[in-house]
């Protein structure tokens, strides 16, 4: 049996859009629009148990999953969302024991997920140039407990002349000039290795796709995620007024060969025609 025990993380689930993650700590209570919650009365309780607060609400004890922590944690810039997260594990092939590089760390949403999955063998391996939101993003994936399968480090890859991973099975950049560590993401990657890029608009798709062409990637595609939910109760099922619409525009690309070194050598020791 699964019992929540301090220091345990939980959900405190009232409905969809009211629901609270927290650490339990035997002396803390959680005051909200419907009641007190006192984290004492969940220890011992098994996962999925309720508690009556003392307005006569009640509240699920849910274990947090992954998609939980990244929907609350703190932003110190724009997160990947879930929707887009699951198709980028999916595209890429994103499974244990891979060896990740993530450009841009952001507040570590994309570093988290990713983390959870390429466990316990894998390893993620994240830059980024601010040191505030580096912090931010330990904090982030700490809570998840995911801290120990990422390596952080402050490092702008645009100007760095020795790449710090090799044979990486997957390169994720987050930075508003993906295209600028295009040439350096490549010396990272394994041969067919992928890349993928966040782009909030379509300027940037198009400057990024040409640039893939020019950094020899091929498999390029880029895709936009939307997701809508349903209300789905007996005799007035509808679509969500809420929802998340457009986040991001992802670009998609492999490592390849094009031959074009082969190709101008060829040319370059051929010898004159006779005349």
């Amino acid at each position: 049996m699964n019992k929540i025990k301090n220091n345990s993380y939980v959900l405190f689930f009232f409905n969809n859009s009211k629901k609270w993650l927290a650490k339990i700590s035997k002396e803390k209570e959680l005051h909200t629009h419907i009641g007190v919650i006192s984290h004492s009365k969940a220890i011992g309780k098994e996962f999925g148990s309720r508690l009556i607060t003392n307005k006569d609400k009640y509240v699920y004890l849910l274990e947090p999953t992954i998609h939980d922590f990244i929907m609350k944690i703190r932003h110190g810039t724009q997160i990947v969302y879930p929707k887009d997260l699951g198709y980028i594990a999916a595209r890429a092939g994103i499974q244990s024991g891979q060896k990740i590089v993530e450009i841009g760390t952001g507040s570590g949403s994309l570093t988290s997920f990713v983390a959870g999955i390429v466990k316990p063998r894998g390893h993620v391996y994240t830059f980024d140039v601010n040191e505030e939101f580096m912090k931010i993003a330990k904090k982030n994936i700490e809570k998840a407990g995911l801290i120990k399968y990422v390596t952080m480090k402050k490092l702008d890859l645009k100007t760095t002349k020795k790449v710090p991973v090799s044979n990486a099975d997957l390169v994720l950049i987050d930075l508003g000039d993906p295209w600028t560590v295009l040439e350096q993401a490549r010396k990272m990657l394994k041969g067919s290795g992928g890349i993928f890029a966040i782009c909030p608009t379509m300027n940037q798709l198009e400057k990024l796709t040409a640039a893939f062409v020019q950094n020899e990637f091929t498999d390029i595609e880029c895709t936009e995620h939307i997701l809508r939910t349903i209300e789905a109760r007996e005799g007035k099922t509808r679509h969500s007024f809420q929802g998340i619409g457009h986040t991001t525009y992802l670009a998609y690309a492999r490592k390849a060969f094009f031959g074009r070194g082969k190709l101008k050598k060829t040319i370059n020791n051929k010898s004159p025609s006779k005349t």
